[in-house]
């Protein structure tokens, strides 16, 4: 008898460990789009991990760099800022579009239980928070060259002649990170660090192109996102390495926003603010920092592979005005095409 009842009790804890081994989430249902300007790689598998989270929710990513996901948007919206948007949520790269969306009436309020540990600033009503960390740096090969024949600021990067027509970067009418780190550098060293950067024949190209050509020696250095080195570092066994320059990396902390449920393309609030609860989870903030990305929450233990210390790059971030990135967008895009692609 002490044999069935042990053999009936292992049985009912059996059945209740696979009932709590099912997804919590499994009750969020329908569907939502979230337009991103993470990398492929990064949102293909962020895909996998929410289908794990949230087995009846059929999650879309639609990507594309923040620039063109601004015009998309624009579009979307129409002159008079009353359309509709083709998605849900958005997981673009820096903060200055989440407050333009919020002045339009874009984005929907929601709480976010762990906005006391966030490491950075986020919208004390709650439309919109961080949610990973960019890290903006300059890039060389040492097998081609030494750091002592290398800048070591970004001033350095735009103005030494030695590097003339070997220097590389991202194309900030259509990057989000590179309008970010534009609109830094414009403020500390003014327009005329673009005419440098004209002067110094800067190339302005895709990452990967980037990467290739300091691989190849054509390129010195770049000033290029530090995930995509140390991803090249770890998945391609590269010798590339991180210049982290002395006037200030620059610190992107891309951001999650809810569109608005009448705004929406699926009207699906209750799933939006689940995959949000579940980005800024220890599981969620462990596959960004997977992805070659910082946490955005305080003292998180993990770093990105062959990366220093977060709080580290804190201490010497350049730091972004945001409001002038949202107020002078149009502004800083004219002044780039006029002194440095026109």
């Amino acid at each position: 008898m002490k044999k069935l009842f042990a053999l009936m009790l292992a049985l009912v804890m059996l059945a209740t460990m696979a009932t709590s081994a099912l997804a919590v989430n499994e009750d969020i249902e329908g569907k939502i789009t979230i337009y991103t300007s993470m990398y492929r790689f990064v949102y293909e598998g962020m895909k996998v991990e929410l289908a794990k989270e949230f087995p009846n929710l059929d999650v879309e990513f639609y990507y594309a760099g923040t620039g063109t996901l601004i015009s998309q948007i624009a579009g979307e919206m129409g002159d008079d800022h009353t359309g509709a948007l083709g998605c849900d949520m958005l997981l673009v790269a820096e903060p200055a579009y989440s407050l333009e969306l919020k002045d339009y009436g874009y984005l929907h309020q929601f709480d976010l239980g762990v906005k006391d540990q966030l490491r950075f600033p986020y919208d004390e009503e709650g439309y919109w928070y961080p949610v990973r960390v960019c890290n903006m740096v300059l890039a060389y090969n040492p097998d081609k060259y030494t750091p002592e024949e290398l800048p070591k600021t970004f001033k350095e990067f735009a103005e030494d002649p030695s590097l003339k027509g070997k220097i590389s970067m991202g194309n900030p009418l259509t990057s989000g990170t590179a309008f970010a780190a534009v609109s830094a550098l414009t403020s500390k060293y003014g327009y005329e660090f673009f005419d440098a950067l004209r002067a110094n024949n800067v190339m302005i190209e895709s990452g990967s192109t980037a990467l290739g050509k300091l691989e190849s020696g054509e390129c010195k250095v770049i000033m290029i996102l530090e995930e995509s080195v140390l991803q090249r570092r770890k998945e391609d066994g590269s010798k590339l390495a991180c210049i982290y320059p002395e006037d200030g990396n620059i610190l992107i902390p891309s951001t999650c926003m809810v569109v608005a449920e009448e705004k929406s393309a699926n009207a699906n609030l209750e799933a939006c603010e689940a995959v949000a609860d579940w980005l800024y989870s220890e599981a969620g903030q462990k596959f960004i920092v997977s992805g070659y990305m910082h946490s955005v929450l305080k003292d998180f233990p993990e770093i990105p592979y062959d990366s220093i210390p977060t709080e580290k790059l804190i201490e010497s971030d350049m730091g972004v005005d945001w409001q002038r990135t949202y107020h002078e967008r149009d502004n800083i895009n004219d002044e780039w095409n006029k002194r440095v692609t026109q």
